[in-house]
């Protein structure tokens, strides 16, 4: 009987301790959970329609919000375009609103060039937790292995990431290949950044000079946390003028 056996040693979930003593509240609560409610501002209603381009070219029908409202609809409830097309129609239908719908081809070519602003979270400096992870393309290839077992080189990029660590929003962003060392897309990120850093987070693959050197040249008062690697050794400068990197250093030692 091994499950007898190994009875002691298994984990056992605990018994609920927190009883529902009002079944009507929960219920509601449940339902609430479940409700969806919608409205357009007057301020939104009038700024659905392009504005006249002055330019010489084709004029744009929908403004940027209208085409951000219908992506992040679709984003939310996990729409193809043309769901996502028929799901703006019925919301307007239903808020009797007399406002034309952007139509599946519009929203996939607006989606391409479409500029979101991101929201600033705060004012005071940030700290920027950076560090990379590689995605891999997907297409034809992997067809080609489900379907008839086909083997074939993965093609991977490398995705370089700086996050604000107290509100967990992603900051700067960089794409390049999977051959592209971590420490020279410092500056590409850190020209992203607009007010003031605080602090630089990495990982061993930033313990590099040439990143100390970025990140005094942008920011000069943040501070940088970077483990230093096993083979790291003083500056030639480390004894007279200490780099910050080099205070670390001394400081492990």
């Amino acid at each position: 009987m091994p499950f007898k056996t190994n009875a002691a040693r298994q984990h056992h979930i605990p018994r609920q301790r927190h009883w529902v003593t009002n079944w009507s509240e929960y219920d509601a609560a449940l339902r609430q959970w479940g409700s969806l409610t919608v409205w357009f501002s007057d301020e939104a209603i009038a700024a659905w329609r392009a504005e006249p381009r002055t330019i010489r070219g084709g004029q744009p029908q929908y403004s940027a919000l209208a085409i951000q409202t219908a992506l992040t609809l679709r984003a939310v409830f996990r729409l193809a375009l043309r769901q996502t097309e028929g799901l703006i129609g019925s919301i307007l239908k239903l808020l009797r609103l007399d406002l034309a719908v952007p139509d599946h081809s519009t929203l996939s070519r607006r989606a391409e060039t479409l500029e979101v602003s991101r929201p600033v979270s705060r004012t005071g400096p940030v700290h920027l937790l950076v560090d990379s992870t590689g995605p891999r393309l997907c297409g034809l290839g992997e067809w080609l292995v489900e379907k008839h077992d086909t083997r074939r080189r993965r093609a991977w990029r490398k995705l370089h990431i700086g996050i604000d660590a107290e509100t967990g929003q992603i900051l700067t962003s960089e794409l390049t290949t999977s051959d592209v060392d971590d420490g020279s897309q410092v500056e590409p990120l850190l020209d992203q950044i607009t007010g003031p850093l605080a602090s630089f987070i990495g990982d061993g693959a930033y313990d590099q000079a040439g990143v100390y050197g970025t990140i005094g040249k942008h920011h000069p008062d943040a501070e940088v946390i970077v483990p230093p690697r096993s083979t790291a050794v003083l500056s030639e400068d480390g004894e007279t003028a200490p780099t910050q990197r080099d205070r670390h250093l001394q400081s492990i030692a």
